[in-house]
């Protein structure tokens, strides 16, 4: 049978990497475990009172979800301060991305972003049509500077991943507070927060405020990552009302399922487990970044829940063969590049002695 052919727009687009499951890498290699440490994901899971009202929720799986998602808007209304209709919760904050330039992007117009940083930011824009102008990491953080140079009368949207995914980076506050400032308000700009509660920083801007001034600002949110949801695909953005209303005409009408809606509202009410979730996290990120170092290896400052890591050994293909699953990246000047989700301290300690095992035979 001849080929049908896709849209063009389609054709430039290169498939996400999924990988393999845990269960076929430990078949393939003949290993005794593995340790996925390769997609961000809260290791101490979620908390307990999203447990207890899954099981209430069952009870009503016969019925179609609410499309408005009201409940749980309510109550990121009263979290945050700030009125419900600035909320639009989505299946996943990638879903947002997808509605943006589902409305605002048509052929031929323009979307700056970071070179390396989440790929689907360009992914979306393609599908539409539009061109990713895609600008180089200044010591793996955005180059504000350089992005707003590129900004031109094409530009219909800027994305700024803060902190970065993968690097973990993160823009200091008065740069980014100046930069979205600067940009004219015709073009949208999408500050993507995906790991804000995380962010231990003081020089962490709190992009809330900046909402009331600029009307093309569109932050986004998630419960996949601290929140510990990544199973039940739920996150939000919070944004002007006009364009909450103009993103309603083109998304699926019930696009979060139940589960999802009552998951997020109960994770929401316990931010105690956040907090102790990210101090954790925090005392993790300290322990690894020192072993690291011992092992003179490089890695970016990260504001995350993973750490992105380089080197001028080659290891990071024979790690998944020895039972430590990462995500394979690139970096100019690098032979090696990965990003590495944090774990519990047996998890870690665990990826140390991988990563240690194989820079020692490579020094052989």
């Amino acid at each position: 049978m001849a080929r049908i052919q896709t849209r063009s727009a389609v054709e430039k687009i290169i498939t996400y990497p999924l990988g393999s499951s845990p269960e076929e890498i430990q078949a393939k290699f003949n290993l005794k475990a593995v340790r996925k440490m390769s997609d961000n994901e809260n290791v101490y899971g979620c908390s307990p009172e999203v447990k207890d009202c899954i099981g209430k929720a069952m009870n009503s799986l016969n019925f179609y979800p609410d499309g408005t998602v009201s409940l749980l808007k309510r109550k990121l209304a009263g979290f945050y301060n700030i009125n419900e209709d600035k909320f639009l919760v989505s299946n996943g904050s990638e879903e947002i991305i997808r509605l943006l330039t589902r409305a605002y992007i048509s052929s031929g117009d323009e979307a700056v972003m970071a070179e390396i940083t989440f790929p689907r930011y360009e992914t979306n824009v393609l599908i539409e049509g539009g061109n990713a102008i895609t600008v180089p990491l200044q010591n793996g953080t955005h180059d504000l500077n350089a992005m707003f140079s590129a900004i031109n009368g094409k530009t219909k949207m800027v994305f700024i991943c803060n902190p970065n995914n993968p690097t973990g980076t993160i823009v200091g506050r008065k740069e980014l507070r100046q930069f979205v400032e600067k940009v004219p308000s015709n073009i949208l700009i999408i500050l993507d927060e995906a790991y804000y509660e995380y962010v231990k920083s003081e020089d962490y801007l709190d992009s809330i405020p900046l909402l009331a001034q600029r009307p093309n600002l569109i932050i986004l949110r998630t419960f996949s990552k601290i929140y510990g949801l990544a199973g039940l695909r739920i996150g939000y953005g919070i944004m002007d009302s006009e364009i909450v209303n103009e993103l309603y005409k083109v998304k699926d009408v019930f696009n979060v399922n139940h589960l999802a809606q009552a998951a997020a509202a109960a994770a929401l009410n316990d931010q105690a487990f956040i907090r102790e979730c990210a101090d954790k996290n925090a005392q993790e990120m300290k322990f690894v970044c020192q072993k690291l170092k011992d092992l003179n290896i490089g890695f970016f400052s990260s504001q995350t829940n993973f750490i992105y890591i380089f080197s001028q050994n080659p290891i990071a293909e024979n790690l998944i063969a020895n039972g430590l699953v990462v995500r394979q990246m690139k970096l100019e000047g690098y032979l090696d590049a990965f990003r590495m989700t944090l774990g519990t301290r047996e998890d870690n300690e665990a990826a140390l002695d991988v990563i240690n095992k194989l820079l020692n035979e490579k020094a052989v």
